[in-house]
């Protein structure tokens, strides 16, 4: 079953953010990430907005955790950690 990362964020250092940005995409593609939505137009009904939401899918959920921790995705977030909030959730889709 595909496994999704979804993440929310607010950047709060563009320049450096960007650099996240360029390093980010080799490692998901790498574990057989593609994105499914990439900061385009939101609306948000509950909870806490984020002018940012992403939505990656991975083949399965060990891709999906593979990526998240291996050290070019990790060397990516080194320059997301002080230049955004996020909030970062891992989750199984449904067999269809």
């Amino acid at each position: 079953m595909p496994a999704y990362w979804i993440v929310h964020v607010k950047v709060t250092d563009e320049a450096r953010y960007g650099e996240y940005a360029k390093l980010a995409p080799a490692p998901i593609a790498a574990h057989g990430g593609r994105f499914l939505a990439r900061g385009g137009k939101h609306k948000q009904f509950e909870g806490n907005d984020r002018a940012r939401n992403v939505v990656i899918e991975f083949p399965d959920l060990a891709s999906a955790e593979a990526c998240y921790n291996s050290p070019a995705y990790q060397h990516a977030l080194t320059f997301a950690r002080d230049s955004s909030e996020r909030d970062v959730v891992i989750v199984e889709g449904v067999a269809p």
